[in-house]
């Protein structure tokens, strides 16, 4: 890993707010899909199915980037709960951004459901088909979905705390619109 500097690096940033945006598409399809019952549900799933995937390997890619590039150090004034906090909820995003294309890919496998990607790509099954493990994996997908809206929520929370609160430039170092302040 590489010396931390006082932003993250413009690819980590710019995958960060791309997967922002992707997530939050994501979670609104996923409840447009449970809750409509009309021919738009099949546009959503072909929308869906691809789109999760494209996170899965986004995330990846993601996790490389922290891993080689760190991430900028927090304020030294922060109170101990508030790192373990900001650990711990990085550790939870980015376990929930791979378990839920991973437990939708699983899903759709246990329910036979193919993955079309584009055209005739598809995704190879990962499980055999059976109807129980897809009802498990089916609950497991909408619980995490919610954790994952929970998860963001407080993670929208702790930054605009950050920004508007204690102005410590913590937002700053994500956000490449915004200087950080100057001591």
């Amino acid at each position: 890993m590489n010396a931390r500097s006082d932003r993250f690096t413009p690819l980590q940033r710019g995958l960060h707010w791309l997967m922002a945006a992707m997530i939050l598409a994501m979670l609104f399809i996923g409840v447009g899909m449970v809750s409509t019952v009309s021919p738009r549900y099949w546009q959503l799933v072909s929308i869906h199915k691809p789109l999760g995937i494209s996170l899965l390997l986004l995330v990846l890619i993601r996790l490389w980037q922290r891993w080689r590039h760190g991430a900028p150090p927090l304020p030294e004034d922060l109170p101990w709960w508030q790192r373990a906090a900001a650990l711990a909820s990085h550790v939870a995003l980015y376990a929930l951004m791979l378990a839920m294309p991973l437990i939708g890919w699983a899903m759709l496998s246990a329910a036979g459901y193919p993955i079309v990607l584009y055209g005739p790509l598809r995704l190879p099954p990962v499980l055999p088909q059976d109807a129980g493990l897809y009802t498990l994996l089916h609950r497991a997908h909408a619980a995490f979905a919610y954790l994952l809206f929970l998860v963001i929520l407080l993670h929208l929370g702790a930054a605009l705390f950050h920004a508007l609160i204690r102005r410590d430039g913590v937002l700053q170092t994500m956000a490449p619109w915004i200087r950080r302040p100057t001591a």
